[in-house]
């Protein structure tokens, strides 16, 4: 089977060289030649440089191919998926995009397709949990979600290296977070109502909301909702100063007489600052709590994961635990063992338990392990 990836990135890159051992024949589209070159070590794996952001482009890169798998930066990624179903091909996707996934859903369904969307660690493994939860108890009250990808060493002065999309890391920072109270969705400032948490291993980090719930806003029945972004304690402060500022505006001002956007300008300098450097590792730490009834029983299952880098093959944390759960469903639609025609978030994906055990099989054989606690409650 002849698989594309559309994105040559760190987690794309995991991502092709993990389905090239599976035995895949594996292409990689980027523009980038750069990113491209990174693959010359792997002879298994072809390379073609395609506009991902043209229609054209993307046609010629999925030509031929059996199965797409998305890994471009979320602002094109809706734009990806939809172009990718005009071509008639199923494509498993990791990209962070604002848009709701379910617009496409009926064009999916037109082209006889499917997408299984938003298949990475946050959203993606929450999600693959909820899913199975939902259909194991007999009724949801609580869910809760945190997760950050953060460096194994603090460095000065902003203790944090962007270790995927940088433009999607900003878009955390200033996106309204929907979460649901009392059984309604409510709308709430993306790096509020901070709190600190200890977690072994780790230590203490602060969360904050974030826009992670998305597809589970309509596809979960539960009260009770929210999911937040983990980072060292002080980053708050930090990106909410640079926010307030007008450092991630989108809108133009005027500079010696020159129109500048300060969100492109702030990117240029802050990119380089997060920037992995060469020998620096990562972790990326996670919980999902789900609470709910079991008949007659109200329990709660908490799930803790922490990944940390790959030595061996150098390869990120966060590029491992995005990555190969995307790669995990990507096998599943290869074998034909998920086929649901439409737009599938991983939540649909988890409520076949026979999915969910081997998407969470396939992330235990490559070390990413989680930690399942279920509790009686009063």
């Amino acid at each position: 089977m002849k698989i594309v990836v559309l994105g040559g990135g760190r987690v794309g890159g995991a991502m092709a060289r993990d389905l090239v051992r599976g035995g895949f024949a594996v292409t990689v589209a980027d523009a980038s030649r750069e990113a491209l070159g990174r693959f010359a070590d792997e002879p298994r794996i072809a390379t073609v440089v395609a506009d991902l952001g043209s229609d054209e482009g993307v046609r010629r890169a999925v030509d031929g191919q059996d199965l797409v798998v998305g890994a471009v930066p979320g602002f094109m990624g809706f734009a990806t998926v939809r172009r990718v179903l005009e071509a008639g091909k199923d494509i498993v996707d990791i990209s962070f995009f604002d848009e709701d996934p379910f617009e496409l859903d009926a064009l999916a369904k037109q082209r006889g397709r499917l997408a299984v969307v938003d298949c990475g660690v946050a959203p993606g493994c929450g999600n693959l949990i909820a899913g199975r939860l939902q259909a194991r108890l007999s009724r949801l009250d609580r869910f809760l979600c945190y997760v950050g990808g953060l460096p194994a060493v603090r460095l000065w002065p902003y203790e944090y290296r962007a270790v995927f999309s940088p433009i999607d890391v900003i878009e955390e920072y200033t996106r309204p977070a929907r979460m649901v109270e009392r059984g309604e969705v409510v709308v709430k400032e993306a790096l509020s109502e901070p709190e600190l948490i200890d977690f072994p291993g780790v230590g203490t980090l602060e969360a904050f909301n974030t826009d992670g719930l998305r597809t589970l806003l309509k596809t979960l029945d539960a009260p009770q909702m929210a999911e937040k972004t983990l980072r060292f304690p002080g980053h708050i402060e930090r990106m909410r100063m640079l926010r307030e500022t007008g450092f991630f505006s989108k809108q133009p001002i005027t500079v010696g007489g020159q129109q500048v956007v300060p969100l492109e300008l702030t990117a240029k300098l802050l990119f380089p600052a997060w920037q992995l450097r060469p020998g620096e590792e990562d972790f990326t730490v996670m919980r999902v709590v789900v609470e709910g009834r079991d008949g007659e029983r109200r329990v709660r299952y908490s799930y803790d994961l922490l990944d940390r880098f790959d030595r061996p093959t150098a390869t990120t944390s966060m590029a491992r635990t995005t990555g190969y759960t995307c790669t995990a469903i990507a096998r599943l639609v290869a074998a034909g063992k998920f086929s649901e025609r439409g737009v599938s978030p991983p939540e649909v994906v988890g409520r076949d338990p026979v999915c969910y055990d081997a998407v969470m099989a396939d992330l235990a054989a490559r070390g990413i392990v989680f930690r399942e606690t279920v509790e009686e409650l009063p």
